[in-house]
C-alpha cells in the first residue's frame, strides 16, 4: 500500500506541475482578448487568426488546469448533501465516481481523442476559415494530454481513496494527518 501511496504523489506532482503551468496560459489570453477587443473597437480591424488564437489559448488553459481543479477538489459538486455526510461515506463515493464514471469515461475519450489527433496530424488539418490558423492537431493534442492528465489524477484519488477504505487503521490515522491536495483546512473530518 505504501508503495500505491507513493506513486499517487509521483502522479500528484506532474498534474500540479503542469496545472500551475498551464495557468500561466491565462495571461496570454488577457492579452490577445484585450488587443483583439481594442483593434476591433477602434481600429476596426478583424482577425480570424487572434479570434481563434484566443480560442487556442482558451482550449490549453482548460485542458492543462482540469486535473489540476479535480486534484485540488475545486471541481463542482453537490455540496449542500456532500457536506454533511461522513468522511467515510464521502470516501466511497469518491471511490465509485472514479471506478465506475471517471476512469472509464476517460479512456473513451482517449481512444478516441488520439485517433482525432492522428487524423489531424497526417492530413495537415487546417483552420476551415480562409486565414485561420494551421496545423489544427497542435490543440488537439493539447486537449488529448489534459484529458490524459485527468486520468493521473484520477488514479491519484482512488489509490488514495482505497488505501483509506481498505487499508489499516494505522494507515487510515497516517492518510488523515498527512495534508493531501483536495484536503480544505478546518474542521476536524467526520466520522
Amino acid at each position: 500500500m505504501e508503495s500505491l501511496l507513493r506513486l499517487s504523489a509521483r502522479m500528484d506532482k506532474i498534474v500540479i506541475g503542469i496545472g500551475k503551468l498551464g495557468a500561466w496560459l491565462a495571461l496570454p489570453l488577457i492579452g490577445i482578448t484585450i488587443f483583439d477587443i481594442v483593434t476591433r473597437r477602434f481600429f476596426v480591424l478583424g482577425s480570424t487568426k487572434l479570434q481563434e488564437l484566443e480560442w487556442h489559448f482558451h482550449t490549453g488553459l482548460f485542458a492543462l488546469c482540469l486535473a489540476f481543479g479535480y486534484l485540488m477538489d475545486a471541481h463542482v459538486r453537490v455540496d449542500l448533501v456532500r457536506e454533511r455526510l461522513k468522511t467515510r461515506t464521502k470516501a466511497w463515493i469518491e471511490f465509485l465516481g472514479c471506478l465506475i464514471f471517471l476512469l472509464p469515461y476517460m479512456a473513451l475519450v482517449i481512444y478516441f481523442g488520439w485517433t482525432f489527433v492522428v487524423t489531424s496530424y497526417e492530413t495537415n488539418e487546417i483552420s476551415a476559415a480562409m486565414t485561420g490558423l494551421s496545423h489544427r492537431w497542435i490543440i488537439k493534442a493539447v486537449l488529448l494530454a489534459g484529458f490524459i492528465l485527468v486520468v493521473f489524477a484520477g488514479l491519484s484519488v482512488l489509490i488514495r481513496k482505497i488505501a483509506f477504505l481498505f487499508g489499516s487503521p494505522e494507515l487510515n490515522v497516517q492518510l488523515r494527518t498527512i495534508k493531501t491536495p483536495g484536503d480544505h483546512p478546518g474542521g476536524p473530518a467526520r466520522e
